[in-house]
């Protein structure tokens, strides 16, 4: 039995505080040096509020009630939900365009009845650009606490969404810690603890699945991820692949389909398990089973005959009233990534796109979060709606904590970079107030406004820690001789003042705009 975790990451970040609207929406405000303040969507929870009193065993506050209908369902009625206003002071944006895309199933909420924690957000194109953070033990390492306390360290930094991938001991309790205790949607695999029920893929059937799937919900998980487009026809497609099938669960599907050789119990009981969502309005990631696993394999036949599948698959769940968001790729080269976007929206109805990166390159171990960084920036400024993170343990081992923090980090700036190119309506409020500080040598409020203020703060103090450097008009990469910005402000200086005698002299000369030319 795991250790049952006592104590997480509490307190408010560097500068800031957590303040609520009159309907208890969230926002940390940055207070700045020059008085005024910044005010910033955020996904922690009560856990970087000062005056929260955290109880891990009671776990969180409920925030919601149930409904008998979903999110969907009630958008198509013309119904705004609770949830839906929420998310619309969050986005910024009105609450007619958070129930119309939802109606339209280009965006989802994924917000289990029973989870009532959690903090509504919604997944969209038409919205800020999400990241989800994956944690979650192995049968090699890790327990309870250490995965609550990854959980609340990957919200305390940005995470939207976080899924428990657990695959060891005590799977159920881990994820019954995980959802009292987070402020954000939870997502799972349910095939893992469904396999670990039987041990062998041979030997997994509809009921065993079933009953996970059930047993899930019950607990409050709001997205499952469903590898049900990994088709009998397509395994032999992946076959000839250079990496074959990199995802578990697409994997799992694959060979169960090739040991009783017919389609997956997935498939065939598609419509039995729309109908179980729907009960606790749960919503589907519908899985990319063989998505790419190199650049070798991107955009082939087996990945788009699966996106196919699943796009069909989208009509039958939003018929039944389910919300449904799509699974993607993955490694793909630059040169190819909005061919994925393109071809979701047109084949699986413009629901909303959730990609793993997707990586740009194979040839940087230890360095994924960059080389998918790379790629989930495009990939979001296309379309894609929410990233799933990548640490730079991808492909080595399991990610810590500073693995986590990294990765969401990592994501935020791609995220945040797409965001400015779709022009999200406070996307720049941020950027331009650290450039103002910048340029002030407000140095405090640039570690403040920073997305890692820690890390600011202490790359600068690496080599200038006295705290009259706070103030210096210079840092340690230029000096005070060379620094280009303390230069500017000598030039605005100097044409600010050749202006005020221009107008002095202007005014002396009776402000004339024609002098008599001399000696007429």
């Amino acid at each position: 039995m795991s250790t049952a975790p006592q104590h997480v990451t509490t307190g408010p970040i560097d500068g800031s505080r957590k303040i609520y609207d009159e309907d208890g929406v969230p926002t940390r405000r940055i207070e700045l040096t020059d008085g005024t303040h910044l005010d910033v969507y955020d996904t922690s929870g009560p856990y970087t509020d000062g005056t929260a009193t955290i109880d891990l065993e009671a776990g969180l506050p409920r925030r919601r009630e149930g409904h008998a209908q979903t999110q969907l369902e009630r958008a198509r009625n013309g119904e705004t939900t609770p949830e839906m206003a929420f998310v619309a002071v969050r986005e910024g944006v009105p609450e007619e365009l958070v129930r119309t895309e939802v109606a339209a199933g280009r965006a989802v909420i994924p917000a289990n009845h029973r989870h009532p924690e959690s903090e509504p957000m919604v997944i969209g194109k038409a919205f800020a650009v999400k990241i989800n953070a994956n944690i979650g033990n192995s049968a090699v390492t890790s327990g309870i606490a250490e995965e609550v306390e990854k959980m609340v360290w990957a919200t305390r930094w940005g995470a939207d969404t976080v899924m428990d991938l657990s695959t060891g001991a005590d799977i159920h309790e881990t994820r019954e810690w995980i959802l009292r205790n987070s402020p954000v949607p939870i997502g799972t695999v349910p095939i893992y603890q469904a396999l670990e029920k039987v041990r062998d893929p041979e030997q997994l059937t509809w009921e065993v699945y079933r009953d996970t799937v059930i047993e899930q919900c019950e607990q409050g998980v709001d997205y499952m991820t469903v590898h049900a487009g990994v088709l009998l026809r397509h395994v032999p497609l992946a076959a000839r692949r250079m990496t074959g099938i990199v995802s578990r669960g697409g994997s799992i599907m694959a060979a169960w389909c090739l040991a009783h050789h017919r389609e997956s119990f997935l498939y065939e009981h598609f419509s039995e398990l729309c109908d179980i969502l729907r009960r606790y309005d749960v919503t589907f990631s519908l899985g990319d089973g063989l998505r790419p696993g190199s650049i070798a394999d991107a955009n082939d036949e087996a990945q788009l005959a699966e996106l196919r599948t699943l796009g069909e698959l989208t009509h039958i769940a939003r018929a039944k009233g389910v919300q449904v968001m799509i699974e993607g790729p993955g490694h793909v080269p630059m040169h190819k990534i909005a061919e994925n976007v393109r071809l979701e929206e047109e084949w699986c109805g413009e629901a909303p796109f959730y990609t793993l990166g997707p990586l740009a390159t194979d040839i940087a171990p230890g360095y994924d979060h960059i080389t998918s960084a790379i790629g989930a920036a495009q990939i979001a400024q296309a379309g894609t709606a929410m990233l799933c993170y990548v640490t730079p343990k991808e492909h080595l081992g399991l990610p810590d904590r500073d693995d986590v923090k990294v990765g969401v980090i990592t994501y935020k700036i791609a995220a945040h970079a797409a965001d400015l190119a779709k022009g999200h309506p406070r996307a720049q409020e941020r950027d331009d107030a650290l450039s103002k500080a910048r340029f002030e040598f407000r140095w405090h409020d640039q570690f403040r406004l920073a997305l890692d203020p820690d890390t600011a703060r202490s790359f600068h103090d690496e080599t200038l820690p006295a705290e009259p450097a706070k103030t210096a008009h210079f840092c340690s990469m230029c000096g005070p001789k060379f620094c280009s910005m303390r230069i500017s402000h000598e030039i605005r200086d100097q044409v600010e003042a050749g202006m005020a005698d221009k107008a002095a002299e202007f005014a002396a000369g009776g402000h004339r705009v024609y002098l008599p030319v001399a000696g007429s």
